[in-house]
């Protein structure tokens, strides 16, 4: 009842203080369970080993070598938490381990084709690879010799004039969907849904047969970027509707309380709210488009020399740099097609971090700002009281 008084438990004695068991922490780790841990490991490791290699009668592959391993590590370890610590420190440890398993195998792969990309390319990387191109190297040439700049200034080149077509038209569609919400919401959205899973050959035969075939433009490195920003204009579109689905809507509200109007609010207060947001949205369209290889080939056709005019002749990129190499019988060719893949890995990678950089230095310096403690804030200057003069 309501009315009732609850009595305060009684405060512990120094001899039930230092007996009762310690309370649990999640976070806490000590040395000794981390000895659990390396325990249970190694003890299902030995026995696991012992009955595959002494007692059954055939070989096991190494998958069920490894299998069979976590399944006994689980029990063992599961066991022996439980024995120390309780049934509720078990479960969490378990889990624990069952959640950042999960996490590795996600990681694992990532770092898998990293590591192996750069093994095989950095043996054939050298400061010739950015300053040369193949225009005189044969194809029983060393490795080392001839590089990749007419792919690398190619690459460059087409990835920025696809950028500059898609972004902007992915944005300003970002802000019908999110902002405007007319009649043609619906169709919108399900046009840019629709195009997300074109297939990148289909986007290349488009241009090939609107722009080379009809209009007589021949190969360039132009119609590779309208086949590449084709591509990339429902990525860009959808990742900016959903950036700008979370700024909050007080802000907009603040905004047109004050009397600014809906477009002045937009282009004020939500874009640059959203900023962060729409650079890894951008990064995410051209991570999208920058290994293309089949559009390419119908468009931009790949050369050996170099062509630093994307509008005049055929060029080339670090994919069909990739594919042109890969496919040849010679190992020195099949090795600069890894130094050409360890190099396109290098430039997506320099691309998520310079777009961190960009996107993220203001907002996070205004954060920084506002959770510093009040003493630590300047004052306001507080207004001098004039003098009265009567």
């Amino acid at each position: 009842m309501s009315g009732m008084i609850h009595a305060e438990p009684p405060p512990q004695t120094t001899l039930q203080a230092l007996t009762a068991p310690p309370q649990y922490r999640p976070r806490t780790r000590r040395w000794s369970d981390v000895a659990e841990f390396l325990g249970a490991a190694l003890a299902s490791g030995a026995l696991v080993w012992l009955v595959f290699e002494r007692l059954l009668p055939y070989d096991v592959h190494v998958v069920g070598f490894g299998l069979c391993w976590y399944a006994l590590f689980l029990l063992t370890y599961s066991l022996v938490v439980r024995d120390g610590h309780g049934r509720v420190v078990a479960a969490d440890r378990i889990m624990a381990v069952l959640v950042g398993t999960g996490a590795l195998a996600a990681f694992a792969p990532i770092v898998a084709v990293i590591g192996y990309v750069a093994y095989r390319g950095a043996k054939v990387v050298r400061p010739t690879f950015f300053t040369e191109n193949l225009e005189v190297t044969g194809p029983l040439s060393a490795a080392t010799e001839g590089g990749a700049v007419h792919s690398i200034i190619g690459t460059l080149e087409q990835l920025a004039i696809a950028t500059v077509i898609s972004v902007p038209l992915g944005v300003l569609t970002a802000v019908y969907l999110s902002e405007v919400r007319g009649r043609l919401t619906r169709p919108t959205r399900l046009v840019t849904d629709a195009m997300t899973a074109l297939p990148s050959i289909v986007a290349g035969l488009f241009i090939y047969s609107l722009l080379i075939l009809q209009f007589g433009w021949g190969f360039s490195g132009f119609a590779g970027s309208l086949a590449l920003a084709v591509l990339m204009l429902p990525t860009v579109t959808i990742a900016a509707e959903q950036v700008l689905r979370v700024v909050p809507g007080g802000l907009r509200e603040a905004s047109l309380a004050l009397g600014a109007p809906h477009w002045r609010t937009v282009l004020s207060v939500v874009l640059p709210t959203a900023r962060a947001g729409l650079s890894t949205a951008v990064i995410l369209g051209m991570a999208r488009v920058v290994g293309e290889t089949a559009p390419m080939l119908l468009t931009a056709f790949g050369t050996t020399t170099t062509n630093g005019n994307p509008l005049n002749g055929i060029q080339d990129d670090l994919p069909l740099f990739v594919y042109t190499q890969i496919r040849s019988s010679q190992n020195t060719q099949v090795q600069r097609a890894w130094a050409g893949a360890l190099v396109l890995l290098a430039l997506v990678l320099a691309l998520f971090v310079l777009a961190r950089l960009l996107g993220g230095s203001r907002p996070g310096g205004r954060r920084r700002a506002s959770r510093r403690p009040a003493h630590a804030r300047p004052k306001d200057r507080q207004p001098t009281k004039r003098a009265d003069r009567s």
